[in-house]
């Protein structure tokens, strides 16, 4: 079973990926969002040359061989074009087994706890805490995260004193039977993040997002030893041998890996085997209701270092636009505060037609080589 073509249908923001066999069975996976289109070209470029004519079931081979091929072009666009193969391949296999993803991988459909992710800086605390709350209550969720200092910010925050207000705010409007989390996206210094940590702490705050320059190791490492909440990272990093040092020296408490940043499921499985052997969990990053959500509800149900949920976020057509009619049918009602894996094979979700119709689209075909 060769892979005979692999298609592209993509704009800004979003990238399908269609894999198709000689045999003519298919698979749809995704690359990352956000400048999806550039992602595309080195799909077609870079990667589609050593998948075509190779066999669509040696997943493992594939990942590790490109990478290799293309080793003067490291980092995150060649991922994540890697990442777009790779979970159209799973998705290949699960449709030609007729069994979902996460079962392929060791697990079994079902819920996920799962936790409301803001992406929102420029909500006030008030509005954000009143946010929360009606989708407690709407949604049922018992966790959400919430943004503090500013993205990159080198110590400063969205605007003065807005950490310091809404993190009160939003425990005083959320009892204690709801988990709070916070991202602080790379904003402080050591010194500074272990400030900001220990009033977390006072607030009963659970897990302390990239609270340092994310590529800076040694400076999160300061915080991790300095705090008794759980800090967490890692969904930038894309490189497995960055991923071995991060967890041997012990870095953060929590991995977060990125499916679609990372290159896809095959890679991120090894990322959540070399934490579980480490005593870490695995909490993985999945910031919009693109694919990679879905990817990691399957991934979530399958490895035996699962995190506590899963990160849902709660941003709509304001925020991101783009998301609105991607599928025939929505992979994300949650119910009780739990998001669903079902037995529907594959990743168990169809791309709209109609977005497909207006989308750009590229071949790559093993008959053309």
């Amino acid at each position: 079973m060769k892979i005979a073509d692999i298609e592209t249908f993509t704009n800004e923001f979003v990238c399908f990926v269609k894999v198709t066999t000689d045999g003519g069975e298919i698979g749809w996976g995704q690359v990352a969002p956000y400048c999806a289109d550039i992602t595309a070209q080195v799909l077609h470029r870079q990667v589609a040359p050593y998948a075509l004519g190779q066999s669509a079931l040696n997943i493992d081979y594939l990942v590790d061989l490109i990478p290799e091929k293309e080793h003067k072009f490291p980092g995150s666009y060649l991922q994540r074009a890697i990442g777009g193969l790779d979970t159209a391949l799973w998705d290949l296999r699960g449709r030609i087994e007729g069994k979902p993803v996460c079962e392929l991988i060791g697990g079994t459909p079902g819920t996920i706890r799962a936790y409301g992710s803001s992406m929102k800086r420029d909500i006030t605390p008030k509005d954000e805490a009143a946010r929360l709350s009606r989708l407690r209550d709407e949604f049922g969720f018992d966790a959400f995260k919430f943004r503090i200092g500013a993205e990159c910010g080198r110590g400063k925050d969205e605007w003065p004193g807005r950490t310091e207000e809404i993190v009160p705010t939003v425990r005083a409007a959320l009892d204690d039977s709801v988990a709070l989390l916070v991202d602080a996206n790379s904003c402080y210094p050591p010194a500074q993040a272990i400030e900001v940590g220990k009033m977390l702490e006072q607030n009963g705050i659970s897990h302390y997002e990239e609270p340092c320059p994310y590529w800076e190791y040694e400076q999160t490492r300061q915080v991790t030893e300095a705090l008794s909440i759980d800090v967490t990272g890692g969904e930038q990093d894309c490189e497995l041998p960055n991923w071995k040092r991060m967890i041997d020296m012990h870095v953060v408490d929590v991995v977060q890996p990125d499916i679609c940043y990372l290159g896809g499921l095959t890679r991120t499985l090894r990322v959540a085997d070399m934490a579980r052997k480490a005593g870490l969990p695995c909490t993985p990053h999945a910031a919009n209701l693109s694919m990679v959500t879905l990817f990691t509800m399957h991934l979530l149900r399958a490895i035996p270092n699962a995190g506590k949920y899963l990160e849902f976020s709660i941003e709509g057509e304001d925020y991101y636009p783009w998301q609105d009619g991607l599928f025939v049918s929505s992979p994300y009602d949650i119910v009780d505060g739990k998001a669903t894996v079902t037995d529907a094979p594959g990743w168990g979700v169809e791309v709209n037609p109609g977005w497909l119709e207006k989308s750009v689209r590229q071949i790559s075909s093993w008959k053309d080589r």
